[in-house]
């Protein structure tokens, strides 16, 4: 079925279910135009708390689309992706996290959305890039352990001096590739272009940046400033987001592709939402534990 007919397929389809679909900036562009809401995870995540559709069609990678079942235990989940697994979520284990709660009794456990239902589970409260910082900032413990993303900890530790993050180290594989390198000449290449950085970059890189933002915060820092051109540091997908949102301002990229998000498709999200298919189910004991976390952090945001 060619592109256009299919877009127009998907839409009917969504009338006829109630379902609602939701698409991380790093998804295809094509994607973008079935979508009912773009965003960054907390985004996505606040989406998929208020939704009143029946359906709910997520498009991003296993970890977001357990959120939204967390979040929605009556409602049917669908990820037209079995195999769309985000790498640094598999890196975490609730084992380790037990373990290293041993070791610091007296502190609390701040879990990245990316990571499993299980770890989310096992947390006191999760976070995402764009609250990482104000989140581990208003807990009242001094000692936090941080998990999954190394290069996320080492930025919140940064931003606040007085806490102590005690990393259990995952890492984002396209984000920790850009090299402060490559940022440098790409600067090199477009002097007056401000740089902008996701946090989940190496500290060498984030260091470079005018502005270290999430997904959803580049839309509003390049929206705002005088700047015209803009040297982004992230998932190669954002472009096109911002391109779209940002008309008549030019970017360069700085990173590099997530695979696992490109795999899922218009004919995966067709086949999926007609046919009802991969249905996303969690345990009910985990699900309960690991809403805790999640509400916690959309009551503090």
């Amino acid at each position: 079925m060619e592109q256009d007919k299919l877009i127009k397929e998907i839409i009917k389809l969504k009338r006829e279910k109630n379902a609602v679909i939701l698409v991380h900036n790093y998804q295809r562009p094509e994607i973008y135009r079935i979508a009912d809401f773009i965003g960054d995870s907390l985004e996505l995540a606040r989406a998929a708390a208020k939704t009143d559709a029946k359906i709910i069609v997520f498009c991003g990678v296993d970890f977001m689309a357990e959120s939204a079942k967390i979040l929605n235990p009556d409602k049917i989940v669908l990820h037209p992706e079995k195999l769309a697994v985000c790498p640094m979520a598999q890196m975490v284990t609730v084992e380790q996290i037990k373990e290293t709660r041993k070791k610091y009794q007296n502190a609390a456990v701040v879990s990245y959305v990316n990571t499993t239902a299980e770890v989310k589970a096992e947390s006191d409260i999760c976070c995402t890039s764009a609250n990482a910082v104000k989140i581990v900032g208003s807990l009242k413990e001094k000692e936090i352990i941080f998990t999954p993303d190394k290069n996320l900890a080492s930025y919140v530790q940064s931003q606040l001096p007085n806490k102590k993050i005690i990393p259990v180290e995952g890492h984002c594989y396209v984000h920790d590739k850009i090299s402060a390198d490559s940022v440098k000449k790409a600067k090199e290449l477009h002097p007056n272009a401000k740089i902008v950085v996701h946090p989940e970059c190496r500290p060498d890189v984030i260091k470079l940046a005018d502005a270290v933002c999430s997904t959803s915060q580049m839309i509003t820092y390049c929206r705002e400033s005088d700047a015209k051109e803009f040297i982004i540091a992230t998932e190669e997908g954002m472009i096109n987001r911002l391109k779209i949102e940002c008309p008549g301002k030019k970017f360069y990229c700085a990173g590099g592709t997530c695979i696992q998000m490109k795999k899922i498709t218009l004919e995966k999200i067709y086949d999926t939402l007609k046919n009802e298919k991969n249905k996303v189910e969690i345990e009910e004991k985990i699900r309960l534990n690991g809403k805790k976390a999640l509400d916690r952090m959309l009551q503090f945001s």
